[in-house]
This record gives C-alpha cells, sequence and structure tokens, in this order.
C-alpha cells in the first residue's frame, strides 16, 4: 500500500498544511479528521487499513488532510465571527488546494468525502456546500450542529456553515444525484442528530442511505466496519 507524505505553505490558510495520501490509483476519497485531528488520526486509528484491499487493488486513493479545528470552531481565544471565517478559510483550501489539483492531475471533478464524528460533519457540510465537486458523502456519526460553537453569535456566515439551517434552502439539483450515507451507531451519541438530518433529506426527497449499526457506540470500530463498506459503493 503506497503512503505518500506531503507538506506545504498553504497561501490559503497562511501556515504550512500536512496531509497522507494512501493508494496508487483509484477513486478520490478525501476524508476528515475528528475533532482537532491531525492527518495521521485515520492511520493511527486503523481507518486506512480497514481500506487495505480498495487500495492495493487501485479502486480508491485516500487524502487525509489536517484539520484547523483549533483555529476556527474551537478556538475560544477570539470572537466567534472569527471562528466561522476561519472555517469558510479551511473549506477554500480544501476546495482549491486538494480538489482542484486531484482534478487537474488525475482527471476527477467530483470525489467522494467522507469522515467520523465531527469529520463527519466536515464532510457533509463540504458536500452541500459544493454538491458539483461531490459525489459520494459517506458521513460516520456526525453531528450537523455548530451554534453551540458560536456562544450565542449567529450571522450568515453560520446560517451557510450549519446544515440544519442552510440544507433547507438548498435546492441545487447536484443534490439530488449524490449518493449520501448516514452511517450511525445504535447506541451512539450522535444518533439523534442523524435522525434530524434524515428527516430534513426526507422533506426534500434527496436520496440517501441511512446506516443504523446495531448494538454500536460512537468509537472507532463501528468507523473501520463502516468505512469499507461504503467505499464499495464507488464507481470502479
Amino acid at each position: 500500500m503506497k503512503e505518500e507524505y506531503l507538506k506545504w505553505y498553504s497561501p490559503t490558510l497562511s501556515k504550512d498544511i500536512e496531509m497522507l495520501v494512501y493508494g496508487h490509483a483509484g477513486y478520490p476519497v478525501v476524508v476528515f479528521p475528528t475533532t482537532k485531528g491531525r492527518y495521521y488520526e485515520s492511520k493511527d486509528f486503523k481507518l486506512i487499513e480497514s481500506a487495505r484491499w480498495f487500495l492495493d487493488q487501485g479502486l480508491v486513493k485516500i487524502y487525509c488532510p489536517d484539520s484547523v479545528d483549533a483555529l476556527s470552531w474551537y478556538n475560544k481565544g477570539i470572537h466567534p465571527a472569527d471562528r466561522v471565517k476561519n472555517h469558510i478559510w479551511y473549506d477554500k483550501f480544501i476546495l482549491e488546494e486538494i480538489l482542484n489539483p486531484i482534478s487537474y492531475h488525475h482527471g476527477f471533478h467530483r470525489v467522494c468525502v467522507a469522515g467520523a464524528s465531527f469529520g463527519g460533519f466536515h464532510a457533509l457540510n463540504f458536500a452541500f456546500r459544493h454538491p458539483d465537486r461531490v459525489s459520494h458523502l459517506f458521513s460516520m456519526s456526525g453531528a450537523f450542529e455548530v451554534k453551540s460553537f458560536m456562544d450565542g453569535y449567529y450571522d450568515e456566515n453560520v446560517y451557510f456553515n450549519n446544515p440544519v439551517d442552510y440544507l433547507p434552502d438548498n435546492n441545487h439539483p447536484d443534490l439530488w444525484k449524490m449518493k449520501i450515507v448516514l452511517g450511525v451507531g445504535e447506541w451512539d451519541i450522535c444518533l439523534e442528530a442523524n435522525q434530524r438530518m434524515a428527516d430534513i433529506l426526507n422533506r426534500k426527497n434527496i436520496p440517501y442511505w441511512f446506516d443504523l449499526r446495531r448494538w454500536a457506540k460512537h468509537d472507532w470500530p463501528i468507523w473501520r466496519d463502516m468505512f469499507p463498506h461504503y467505499l464499495s459503493m464507488l464507481p470502479g
């Protein structure tokens, strides 16, 4: 299984960024880390190992970028308006410094995005903000409400990064073409959040798969079971 370490200065984020890339060919999958997670998290918790067969077969190529959660949502040292603005820069970074190079060098205009826990929020929020660039969304035990990070502050930027708020009014046609999976455990702390998101999708008649795993908690073992199952849905 090929592994490539990348580090570069991001002009979007104005800081060094690190990323691990796995695989030699195949459909691009961007995996967001959990809360304040690092680029090596998916390797350390063996999520990458769970996808080894797909990587060895050249069916997928997995991109694991760093997060900037500590500078955005979790940065209590700055005003809430600046927290969400820092996240918007991260969204721009993913689009311009990861997806656009994938498109330019490998010919994939659309990618798959995935993530567990807060990474599930990142994946879903990015997918619904850029449905023309995302073909598949795999959210594993995600939660999709960010108002708790805002200390009561609310503006247009918060609205457009709070999926439970903006999705009901989002009518981009590519939302109905996206393959969406909401994976969650029966005993998951984020079960209610996924049920609420499923209700929004139902009301809009957007197709999705609600994958409820029995006797499962909010933890890596269930995500390692989910991830290869979902990868089997990708083209090729």
